[in-house]
C-alpha cells in the first residue's frame, strides 16, 4: 500500500474560499489493477474554472464532492504499471487529485515525449488546456484574420498571454488589458501586445476611453477571460458585426451579484450586431492535433513565451488557488508537488 496526502473539499465556500474550505488528509492507495498505473504527481495545475466546481449546482463539469480530493490537470511520473503501454519513469499528462500519489486508469493518460526540449509542466500551460483554450477561441470561435484589431482581457494570464501571441503571429493589432502596470509591461514586452491597459481602479468610462485611443479604428474581436469592468468598457468600442469569444468571467466567480445589469451588456450586442459565443475547450478536443502542430514549433523556436507562478509543495495549493482568484499570480499557476 502507498500512503498519500491529498487536499479535500471540506466546505462549499461563499465568496472567496478561505482556510475552512480545504482539508489536508491522508489515505492508503492499493496497488494498480490491470490497466492501471500508480503515479507520483510532480506538477498540479490550478485553474479559475475550479472555483465553479466548488458550487453544488449543475454546470458543464461535475462539482467537487465534499470530503473528497479536489482534482485537475497533473503531470505525473509512473511508479508502478499494470498496463503494457506504460513503464516506471514515464511522464504523463493526466487528470488527477490534488495529492502526492494516485492510481489512475492508463487509458486516461497522455504519455509525454522523452527528450523534449519543452519542460514537462508546459503541457499544463502553453501546450495544455490553457493553450488549447487560447488557440480555440482565436481560431475556431473568433475566426481571427490579419489586419483586424483584438482586445484580450487578462493578457498576462495563462490563456490571454497565448491568445495575444497567436494573434500577433496572425498579423492582428493586439490590445491587452491586465491588472497591474507590471503585468501590462510584460504583456507588451513578452506577449506581443501593441498596447496594454491597466484596468485596476478605473471606472468603465475611463477604461473605455483608453480602449478607444489604443484602437482608433474600433475593435473587431474581444477575447473574454474576465467579465467585470473590461467587458462593459470594450462593448461600446466594438465594430459592427464584431465577434466575442467568451471563455471565462473570473471577476464574477466569487460574487455573481457584481455582474452589471443585463441591459448594459445585451443592448450594445444588439445595436452592433455582435456575435457572442461561449465555449468550453473540452468540446474541441478533436482539434488538439491541429493546435499542437501549430504551437509546438513556435514554442520550440522561442517565438512563444509563457510565464509560470510556482507554489512549492502540496500544502501550498489552497493559498495558491486563492491567490489565482485574487489576481496575484502571473501566467500559469502551478504547484510543484515533488
Amino acid at each position: 500500500m502507498t500512503r498519500s496526502r491529498e487536499i479535500q473539499l471540506a466546505a462549499r465556500p461563499t465568496g472567496l474560499p478561505g482556510p475552512e474550505t480545504f482539508r489536508l488528509a491522508e489515505r492508503e492507495l492499493p496497488p494498480p489493477s490491470q490497466g492501471e498505473v500508480l503515479v507520483q504527481i510532480r506538477w498540479l495545475s490550478l485553474d479559475p474554472y475550479m472555483r465553479g466546481r466548488m458550487h453544488e449546482g449543475k454546470s458543464y463539469v461535475e462539482p467537487f464532492r465534499l470530503n473528497e480530493a479536489l482534482d485537475g490537470g497533473v503531470i505525473a511520473e509512473v511508479i508502478e504499471s499494470a498496463d503494457p503501454g506504460f513503464a516506471p519513469g514515464d511522464l504523463a499528462l493526466a487528470h488527477g487529485p490534488w495529492g502526492e500519489y494516485a492510481v489512475l486508469k492508463a487509458a486516461g493518460l497522455q504519455k509525454l515525449p522523452r527528450g523534449s526540449r519543452v519542460p514537462p509542466q508546459a503541457f499544463l500551460s502553453v501546450l495544455g488546456m490553457p493553450g488549447m483554450t487560447a488557440w480555440t477561441g482565436l481560431n475556431r470561435i473568433a475566426a481571427a484574420k490579419a489586419g483586424e484589431t483584438i482586445v484580450v482581457s487578462s493578457a498576462a494570464g495563462a490563456v490571454g498571454s497565448l491568445a495575444a501571441q497567436l494573434a500577433r503571429e496572425k498579423g492582428l493589432r493586439v490590445i491587452g488589458v491586465a491588472g497591474s502596470p507590471e503585468k501590462c509591461a510584460q504583456a507588451v514586452a513578452d506577449f506581443g501586445c501593441d498596447a496594454c491597459l491597466d484596468h485596476r481602479g478605473k471606472e468603465v468610462k475611463q477604461l473605455s476611453k483608453e480602449i478607444a485611443e489604443a484602437a482608433p479604428h474600433g475593435v473587431d474581436i474581444y477575447f473574454e477571460n474576465v467579465g467585470g469592468t473590461t467587458l462593459q468598457a470594450v462593448l461600446p468600442r466594438m465594430n459592427n458585426f464584431g465577434r466575442i469569444a467568451l471563455c471565462g468571467a473570473i471577476a464574477w466567480y466569487n460574487d455573481p451579484s457584481a455582474a452589471p445589469p443585463a441591459s448594459h451588456v445585451w443592448l450594445p450586442i444588439i445595436q452592433k450586431r455582435l456575435r457572442v459565443e461561449g465555449f468550453i475547450v473540452s468540446d474541441h478536443v478533436a482539434f488538439r492535433g491541429d493546435f499542437l502542430s501549430e504551437v509546438v514549433p513556435l514554442v520550440e523556436a522561442g517565438k512563444i513565451l509563457w510565464h509560470e507562478t510556482v507554489a512549492e509543495g502540496l500544502d501550498a495549493a489552497p493559498e495558491a488557488f486563492v491567490g489565482l482568484l485574487e489576481g496575484r499570480s502571473r501566467g500559469k499557476q502551478l504547484v510543484r508537488i515533488r
